[in-house]
């Protein structure tokens, strides 16, 4: 195999003999490339010998620095031929001192190569790769510069080349610059935008149904009605709207949906026909002395019931004219949506109306505990909530629960003792007219009259003696131990409205049941737990606290409606002589 070397390379390792002034020549006769060399002589290094080693080192160590501050290769171009190779025979090669053999800088490449010693040293050339020309490449484009670069460092001069070695030019990088912060991007921009107007939205509309609430609550019961009918018709619309997003209507075709408008038809006739009926019923209860006296309201009395049956009956035929073949799961499916929704939501809305015209304190007391049972779970869930209370709503904890429980406790003996004051809150509606400047007075509830309750002796001896003055008795009413009751209920049981609400959405796939309130969502998601409470509330009072006592009313529709015309006349005849005996004068 061929060798090839350079003298001035080799030179740099080569080793004194000993024989100072004499040259010798010595022919060595090519190995075959099959027979393997024969072991070296080992030479021991000389003083000489070792200072070029280390001049060599420390050479290798400056090209190793130059090379690594370049910021691109040399060129092909620029780097001087390599003299011509020369084919030389292999020989054994001698062992070289470690420290030169280390040093040589492996960017040269360099293949020792053994020739007849010349003058006790021995002579090699490295052996250099040409490099390939390179095709040119295509120019990349110039990168954008946002700022112009700072000036670039002069580059230290070269180190002088040795004889047959190939000068490299060394070129200093530019130091790279730091990377700009990167602006935030348009998309996370209007993000923060977006819930901060929401924020502002919520906010702004929480005040003005606040101020609705507080207002219609001042200028009389016929408003709050008013109100209590425009929620329900908001929720139902709201609920009825659903059943687009159910599998039975997406499996419509687009002939079925034309019919869309007679089947929302008949659904918002139900909803008419089934206000009609409930809300005559409690106007004929709450105003017998008025309905029944009245020459033009006396057939809406006692006809109402027969009515709104004919009423429904003719909906009914409505619906069952309807029905075509291959559609009739879609029909029979929103027939069914609809009478649920009048259950859940017109029902309810109607106990709830029963609860304003029975005091307003029975309406405004109960919706105020569950809202402050909502916030005070939302403070303390926000303050120590960790453990999740249920899987429908995540945000929902224990602690956040519990917390709320105990707070609106006692939040609702304070709250509703206070408004149990006024004869407004309190008393039975008579008239639709009045507002809270009428002066209304009324004999109030028992639930509301104070009473003495003694404290046995033990007790009281203690608080005698813990506390100033006598404690023998203690002052309470009723309301106060109903007041627990209606908080025990929004705190434990009216939450679950809510929970039901949010797997109704869950199972639409909603975030919100509609867009009636901006900032809030739809008025169901702020009814959902109000129509439980109404409830409960109604069934409470007229099971445990509403009084059953003979009323004008009560009377005048017994006489209406059980007595014939004749049969009145001798009533009113037997009155009039009775009234007369009492010293009273009546004319008829």
């Amino acid at each position: 195999m061929s060798r090839f070397a350079s003298r001035t390379a080799f030179d740099l390792l080569a080793v004194d003999d000993g024989n100072d002034g004499q040259s010798s020549e010595e022919e060595l006769a090519p190995e075959p490339e099959t027979a393997p060399s024969a072991p070296a002589e080992t030479v021991k290094p000389t003083k000489t010998a070792q200072r070029k080693a280390a001049r060599a080192a420390r050479l290798a160590k400056k090209l190793e620095r130059a090379n690594s501050g370049s910021s691109a290769a040399p060129s092909a171009s620029a780097s001087p031929l390599p003299p011509a190779p020369i084919e030389l025979p292999s020989v054994p090669e001698p062992p070289l001192v470690p420290a030169a053999k280390e040093a040589i800088p492996a960017a040269l490449d360099v293949t020792p190569a053994t020739v007849p010693y010349t003058n006790g040293h021995a002579t090699t050339e490295p052996e250099v790769e040409t490099p390939a020309p390179e095709s040119p490449a295509e120019p990349e484009p110039e990168p954008i510069v946002e700022a112009p670069a700072p000036p670039a460092r002069p580059a230290p001069a070269a180190e002088k080349p040795t004889e047959g070695q190939a000068a490299v030019p060394v070129e200093m990088a530019p130091k790279p610059k730091p990377a700009p912060p990167a602006p935030a991007s348009a998309a996370a921009e209007a993000e923060k935008k977006r819930k901060i107007g929401s924020i502002v939205t919520r906010t702004v509309w929480t005040f003005i149904m606040i101020g609705g609430f507080i207002g219609c609550l001042l200028m009389g019961h016929a408003y709050m009605i008013i109100l209590v009918m425009l929620c329900q018709t908001l929720v139902y619309r709201e609920v009825t709207r659903l059943f687009m997003l159910t599998d039975i209507q997406a499996k419509a075709t687009d002939e079925t949906r034309e019919r869309d408008v007679w089947s929302k038809t008949l659904s918002w006739y139900f909803f008419a026909v089934a206000n009609y009926f409930l809300y005559g019923e409690s106007i004929i209860y709450y105003f017998k002395h008025v309905v029944f006296a009245d020459a033009n309201l006396l057939p809406f009395a006692t006809n109402h019931r027969i009515v709104s049956f004919s009423l429904y009956t003719i909906g009914f035929m409505g619906f069952v004219m309807s029905l075509q073949k291959g559609y009739l799961q879609q029909q029979f499916g929103l027939f069914c949506w609809v009478h649920m929704s009048l259950l859940l939501v017109v029902v309810s809305s109607h106990f709830i109306m029963n609860n304003i015209l029975e005091g307003l304190i029975w309406f405004w007391v109960p919706a105020s505990l569950v809202i402050c049972n909502d916030i005070f779970a939302y403070i303390w869930g926000m303050s120590i909530g960790r453990t999740p209370l249920i899987s429908l709503s995540p945000k929902k904890t224990v602690e956040g629960f519990v917390g709320a429980f105990i707070s609106t406790v006692l939040f609702s003996i304070g709250w509703g003792m206070y408004f149990a004051r006024f004869d407004y809150m309190i008393c039975p509606v008579h008239d639709l007219g009045v507002n809270a400047w009428s002066g209304m007075t009324c004999e109030p509830n028992p639930a509301f009259v104070w009473r003495e309750q003694a404290i046995i002796p033990p007790v009281a001896a203690f608080l005698n003696t813990l506390l100033p003055g006598t404690w023998n008795t203690i002052a309470y009413t009723p309301f106060q131990i109903h007041l627990v009751v209606f908080a025990c209920f929004a705190s434990l049981v009216a939450p679950f409205g809510g929970f039901f609400a949010s797997g109704f959405k869950r199972a639409f796939n909603i975030k919100d049941f509609g867009h009636s309130i901006p900032g809030h969502g739809g008025m169901t998601d702020r009814m959902d737990c109000q129509f439980l409470m109404g409830v409960f509330t109604y069934v409470y009072y007229t099971s445990l606290i509403r009084t059953h006592h003979v009323s004008v009313g009560s009377v005048l529709q017994t006489i209406v409606s059980g007595l014939t015309f004749d049969e009145q006349l001798e009533l009113m005849r037997d009155l009039k002589h009775y009234l007369e005996q009492q010293g009273v004068r009546v004319k008829l």
